[in-house]
């Protein structure tokens, strides 16, 4: 529509003009000594307007002439950044192929070419590091920090993972905690810096940047769940020998980590050691109420204890759940034979057997008939506990 409109009023100015030209009767007298030049004023008006097309014509050529020199220069800046772009998709493209020496080969002219210069160095580090070429992945490291108004935070980021993937923790977790002291705490540092703890074997440690990253993002708790079993037990085991530094301990574990059979058993290995075989029994009950688990039930067992009777009670009412639970039969057996009762032990023993042959029930029942003197028994169940496959 406005291309209408404005072919209509150029027309009527034509037409306006034309007219104007036609039916004007003035004109123009120009006296240069001895000469007069008189004009009509529709040829005064086209003479003065072809005059000043031609002045802006030759101005126009004249001043392109002057720019020409800085025209090529852009065209070549212009042409050097299309270059230096398109080496910079073409090295990020390899790279996420798996292709690193053809990522390395176009970082490296994106670098020359000037094109984001601190992030095409970062990408031939990141390249050279996949190729393990450590030396030049240094380099590459040492200009990106060269480059004017470079990103730290990115740099810094990539070489402390490099790092991770050499096993240089101390040295990555010192790059990632002068980030957290100078910038703020982001999701994939934190992740980086609980690598390096882990590495490390700082497990309390990593239990705080555990609890710090399911505040932050809920929904990487399920994938750190073993991170965080794994980091409980070795702090367990790690206070195995301070009872004090144990139980203070053992306050801060949330209930529903300290009732997974994993932090269980280790627990009340703890306790055991320090003494407090009431406590393990203890726990390892509560465990059990939740999670019926055969390496717990068998741990239940193993310890002479005060308590042997009240464990004797218990194994036989969770004997009514699980009638044909061979290691709870064995358990029932060893607990008998803490108190002495030898012929509750045997039938436990041997029910235990008739579910599943297991060496440590043979063993154990070879041990009691060692207690009640009859030797040629013992002997025997000796000998078959050397070949069953089953040690538990």
């Amino acid at each position: 529509m406005r291309w209408l409109i404005r072919f209509v009023l150029v027309f009527a100015l034509a037409v306006a003009i034309a007219m104007a030209a036609r039916y004007s009767e003035g004109y123009a007298l120009l006296v240069v000594p001895p000469y007069r030049i008189e004009l009509s004023l529709p040829v005064l008006m086209f003479g003065l307007f072809a005059a000043f097309a031609l002045s802006y014509m030759v101005l126009r050529a004249l001043t392109h002439t002057l720019r020409l020199p800085a025209y090529v220069s852009a065209f070549r800046r212009r042409r050097r950044e299309r270059r230096g772009f398109d080496a910079l998709q073409s090295a990020w493209e390899a790279f996420l192929e798996g292709r690193y020496g053809r990522a390395q080969k176009y970082a490296i002219r994106a670098y020359h070419l000037r094109t984001a210069p601190s992030l095409s160095a970062l990408l031939a580090a990141r390249a050279a590091h996949a190729l393990r070429d450590f030396e030049q992945r240094d380099q590459w490291l040492e200009r990106a920090a060269q480059v004017p108004g470079e990103s730290r935070n990115a740099r810094l980021a990539a070489h402390a993972e490099m790092l991770l993937d050499e096993r240089r923790y101390e040295e990555a977790r010192a790059i990632l905690r002068d980030m957290h002291a100078n910038g703020p705490k982001q999701l994939a540092t934190l992740r980086l810096l609980l690598r390096a703890e882990q590495g490390l074997h700082n497990w309390e440690e990593v239990l705080r940047l555990l609890r710090i990253l399911d505040k932050r993002d809920a929904r990487s708790r399920p994938l750190t769940e073993p991170l965080r079993i794994t980091a409980i037990v070795e702090c367990l085991k790690q206070k195995g020998h301070d009872a004090e530094a144990l139980r203070a301990f053992w306050k801060q574990v949330r209930h529903e980590d300290k009732i997974e059979p994993r932090v269980a058993a280790a627990a009340a290995q703890c306790f055991i050691q320090v003494g407090d075989a009431r406590e393990a029994h203890r726990l390892i009950a509560e465990a059990l109420a939740r999670n019926w688990t055969p390496d717990l039930v068998q741990l239940y067992g193993e310890c002479d204890g005060e308590d042997a009777l009240e464990r004797i009670q218990r194994c036989e009412e969770w004997l009514h759940d699980h009638p044909h639970d061979a290691v709870l039969l064995l358990t029932l057996g060893r607990l008998c034979m803490y108190r002495e009762l030898w012929g509750k032990a045997q039938s436990y023993l041997e029910a235990s057997l008739s579910q599943q042959p297991s060496r440590a029930a043979h063993r154990e029942l070879a041990r009691l008939y060692e207690k009640i003197g009859r030797e040629t028994e013992a002997e025997r169940h000796y000998r078959i506990a050397a070949d069953v496959a089953t040690p538990a």
